[in-house]
C-alpha cells in the first residue's frame, strides 16, 4: 500500500497477518456540483441562503486556511454563483481566511483554497490576531474571557461559515464555531479559550476535553459563547474523502448543522479496537495534514490510542513548513513533560499545550519519524528520525503485531 507523505507517497509492503489497517480509504463517492447544490437547498433549521441574503446586502464568507482540507473551492464557487444569481453584486461579497494565530495564507494558497477564478474576482481579507486595528471587543464569556474578534464580522450584513468537519484533539471537532473562534479571534481570546483545555492543578488535559467530545467540553463551550456575539447567518459544513473531495454537505443553522455534521463524521470515522499493540505506523494523510509538526501532532495523538505504553510509533510527517511556529522548539528546553507543564501554567501560550502533548507521547512511546525536519530538531523534540519505513520497522523489532493508520489525522481510535 502507499502511505501519503506530503504531496507524495511512501510504498509499504507488509504481512497482513502482522498488521491490521485502521481506517484505510473513504470509499464514499465525491459529490458533483449538482448534488452539492441539492444539499444547499435542504438546510437544517434555517431558510435557504438566498432567502436570508437580500440584494444590496453585504456578505462575508469565512473559510479555512491552508492547514485544512475541506473542498472549500468547490463550495465557495457554488455559493458565490448562487448569491450573484440572487442579486448580490460581486463587490458586496468578501472572503476572509480563518487563520487564528497561524501564519497568513500565501497568494498561491489563496488560489488553491478558493480556485483562481474566485481568488481573482472576489475581495479577500487576511486576519491579524495581534492587529488592534482589525480587532473589536464584543463583551465577555460567562467565564470572563474577553471576546475579541475581527472587525469584518460586524461590518457585513451576513456572515456565512464554510468549513469541514474532522476530529480535533481538544476542541472535539473542527469546523463550525472554530472558524470564528479561534479562527478570527485576537491572540488574547485564542489563548484564553485554549487554556481551558489544560488543568494546571493536575498538570494534565482537562476532563471532558478531547477528540469527538462536545458535551461538557470547556473549550468547545467557550468557542460557542464567543460566536453567539455575532450569530452567523448560515453555515456550510463539508465532510471530505481521502482525496479532499466533498462526500457530504450539511448546511443551515450554524449550531445545529455543525452538530449534525459532527455526529455523521464520528459515526463514519470512529474505529473500535479490541487491544492496543506494540507497533503503530501512522501517516497524517499527506498534505496539508503534515504541513508542519503542530498539525502532524494530531495524527500522533490518534496513534497513541492504538499503541501500548513503551511501544513504537512510526510517524510519517513531511513538515515542509517546519514546526509551524518559530518559537515552538523553545518549549523543549524543559527537562521533561512535567517541567514543561509547570512552564506552561506559569506563562500560558497556545502552542505550549501542543508541545506538552507531543513531549508526553515521546516519553510514553518510542516515536520514530520520517520527515524533512533536520536531525537536531528531531532530537530536541525527542523523536528519532529514520530514513525509510522498512528500516524504522526493522529497528522496532519488526516481528511485533501492529496497526497501520493511513489517515491518522482523520480518525478516532477507541480502545478498551
Amino acid at each position: 500500500m502507499d502511505l501519503k507523505y506530503g504531496k507524495s507517497a511512501i510504498p509499504f509492503e507488509f504481512d497482513g497477518s502482522q498488521f491490521d489497517v485502521l481506517g484505510f480509504g473513504n470509499e464514499r463517492p465525491a459529490l458533483s456540483d449538482v448534488e452539492l447544490g441539492r444539499k444547499l437547498d435542504d438546510p437544517i433549521d434555517s431558510r435557504e441562503l438566498e432567502e436570508i441574503v437580500n440584494p444590496g446586502e453585504t456578505v462575508l464568507l469565512v473559510v479555512p486556511d491552508a492547514t485544512r482540507q475541506t473542498a472549500c473551492g468547490q463550495v465557495v464557487n457554488l455559493v458565490v454563483r448562487r448569491l450573484i444569481a440572487n442579486g448580490t453584486a460581486p463587490h458586496e461579497i468578501s472572503i476572509i481566511f480563518a487563520t487564528g494565530i497561524h501564519r497568513p495564507v500565501t497568494e498561491a494558497e489563496k488560489q488553491a483554497i478558493l480556485t483562481p477564478f474566485i481568488a481573482q474576482r472576489i475581495k479577500t481579507l487576511n486576519h491579524g490576531p495581534r492587529d488592534l486595528m482589525q480587532i473589536v471587543r464584543l463583551g465577555e464569556t460567562s467565564g470572563g474571557i474577553p471576546v475579541e474578534l475581527n472587525r469584518a464580522l460586524i461590518e457585513h450584513n451576513h456572515i456565512v461559515l464554510i468549513g469541514g468537519v474532522t476530529f480535533h484533539y481538544f476542541a472535539g471537532f473542527t469546523g463550525g464555531r472554530k472558524l470564528v473562534c479561534p479562527g478570527l479571534a485576537s491572540s488574547k481570546t485564542v489563548s484564553a479559550t485554549h487554556k481551558l483545555a489544560f488543568d494546571c492543578e493536575r498538570k494534565n488535559r482537562r476532563d471532558g476535553v478531547g477528540p469527538g467530545l462536545l458535551e461538557g467540553n470547556a473549550v468547545h463551550e467557550a468557542f460557542m459563547e464567543a460566536v453567539t456575539k455575532i450569530n452567523p447567518a448560515f453555515a456550510i459544513n463539508t465532510i471530505v474523502n481521502d482525496d479532499g473531495a466533498a462526500t457530504d454537505l450539511l448546511c443551515g443553522n450554524w449550531i445545529t448543522s455543525h452538530r449534525a455534521a459532527c455526529e455523521k463524521y464520528a459515526a463514519d470515522h470512529t474505529i473500535n479496537i479490541a487491544e492496543k499493540r506494540d507497533l503503530v505506523i501512522v501517516s497524517c494523510g499527506g498534505y496539508p495534514h503534515d504541513i508542519n509538526m503542530i498539525q502532524a501532532h494530531k495524527a500522533l495523538d490518534a496513534a497513541a490510542n492504538a499503541c501500548l505504553d513503551g511501544g513504537t510509533i512510526i510517524l510519517l510527517a513531511e513538515c515542509s513548513d517546519g514546526l509551524g511556529r518559530s518559537d515552538f522548539l523553545d518549549w523543549f528546553d524543559a527537562e521533561n513533560s512535567n517541567a514543561l507543564a509547570e512552564k506552561l501554567c506559569a506563562n500560558y501560550q497556545v502552542n505550549g499545550q501542543t508541545a506538552w502533548s507531543l513531549l508526553r507521547k515521546a516519553e510514553r512511546f518510542d516515536v520514530r519519524i520520517i520527515t524533512m525536519l533536520d536531525a537536531a530538531t528531531c532530537e530536541k523534540l525527542q523523536l528519532i528520525p529514520v530514513q525509510s519505513l522498512s528500516y524504522g520497522v526493522a529497528k522496532a523489532n519488526g516481528n511485533q503485531r501492529g496497526y497501520i493508520l493511513p489517515y491518522g489525522s482523520k480518525i478516532l481510535v477507541s480502545n478498551p
